[in-house]
């Protein structure tokens, strides 16, 4: 008998705990309920609803405070990332016109040269006297000239001696041109304005024509090379913006404009070449540098809701959403996420519906709710806890 009492009045406090938990704790309900013991238990949905407000003047247990925000909608972004080659804007290589031995070298490794300045002289010496030569023989040749134009008004000479002098002067005055243009090949010019790589050259070296002499850069742009997906090719467009960084500078975002697309799609990646160009005003960028290219397209029209709103479950995310005073469960599928909002696709969601973004912890499908004002948020945290 002792112990049969001991076991009822056991089952009384148990039973008595049992039935202040679900009363006074709002997660009791929800986890008996996913438990399936609220019918076996007796516990009937609208229990609490019945006890009114409480002393403190709030709702009471059975009906949920929230806070919601409304739905709003939002164009998507198709973002792509691409890994791109950087090369300068144009690159030259200088090579001997001839052959020689270095008498002056104008240049410094890693300096600037302008176009049109002689970076690289070569020995001279036998061009300048065949130049003299030649300027001689064309003197000599207008003299002869002048003599016969002279013989041939006073009838003393043919047309034939006249056309002879004629042809003599020409030759030498292709002489002299010849011997200007060898001369001037002893001479090399910077072709365009750009940087000096480093260069092995010293006065005194002989080279040899068409040896490489120095390679000159500009890099007051840099143009990068990389490859965007091919569902990207109806979106993309010359002078679109583009944001680009340095991989071996990560903190550096730098804009550029895309200045050339390729007409073909690679067969085996599925992907367009596309060209870039940077302005390079700091001289922070180098050709060969790798960079990380972000493209951004204007999507679909999306809904936008508050990243607080979204929960999670077996099935995957879900809202709950509040019509007519009451909780309604929505499945949802995110497309994007955002610093301030999550843009996702539902059937059943649409803009201007409220979405509860606290209190969630006590809903279930179909329970009442009351929308709290947002001053009030902190007081509906502390009763969902």
């Amino acid at each position: 008998m002792k112990a049969l009492r001991q076991l009822v009045l056991s089952l009384a406090v148990l039973a008595g705990g049992l039935y202040i938990w679900i009363t006074y704790v709002p997660a009791a309900r929800p986890l008996l309920e996913r438990a399936g013991l609220l019918d076996l238990l007796g516990v009937e949905a609208a229990q609490n609803d019945a006890a009114g407000q409480g002393r403190s003047g709030r709702p009471s247990r059975g009906v949920a405070a929230v806070i919601t925000e409304t739905v709003g909608e939002m164009v998507g972004e198709d973002r792509i990332t691409a890994i791109g080659d950087g090369r300068a804007r144009r690159s030259v290589t200088v090579r001997s016109n001839a052959v020689g031995v270095i008498t002056d070298l104008s240049l410094a490794a890693g300096g600037y040269v302008e176009s049109g300045a002689v970076i690289v002289k070569l020995q001279n010496e036998e061009e300048t006297i065949a130049l003299e030569q030649a300027r001689i023989q064309l003197e000599d040749a207008r003299a002869e000239e002048v003599r016969i134009k002279r013989l041939q008004a006073s009838g003393a000479t043919t047309e034939v001696r006249l056309r002879e002098t004629e042809l003599a002067l020409r030759s030498a005055e292709l002489a002299v041109r010849q011997a200007e243009f060898d001369l001037s090949q002893r001479q090399i010019a910077a072709p365009i304005s750009g940087w000096v790589g480093i260069i092995d050259l010293e006065e005194g070296d002989r080279v040899n024509a068409q040896d490489v002499l120095v390679t000159l850069t500009d890099r007051s742009e840099i143009l990068i090379d990389f490859r965007v997906p091919e569902r990207a090719v109806r979106n993309i467009k010359v002078g679109q913006a583009f944001e680009v960084t340095p991989l071996g500078v990560s903190d550096e975002s730098l804009t550029g404009k895309i200045s050339a697309i390729d007409s073909v799609v690679d067969r085996a990646s599925r992907t367009l070449l596309v060209q870039g160009r940077v302005a390079n005003d700091a001289d922070m960028l180098r050709a060969g540098m790798a960079f990380s290219v972000n493209l951004t397209f204007p999507g679909d029209t999306l809904l936008a809701i508050a990243p607080l709103a979204v929960q999670w479950s077996s099935d995957g995310p879900f809202v709950w959403v509040v019509r007519d005073n009451k909780a309604v469960r929505v499945t949802v599928d995110i497309v994007q996420r955002n610093s301030g909002e999550v843009l996702v696709a539902a059937e059943g969601l649409s803009a201007g519906d409220q979405v509860v973004t606290e209190g969630v912890q006590t809903l279930r499908e179909g329970a009442e709710v009351k929308v709290a004002p947002p001053d009030q948020s902190a007081s509906v945290a502390r009763d969902s806890q």
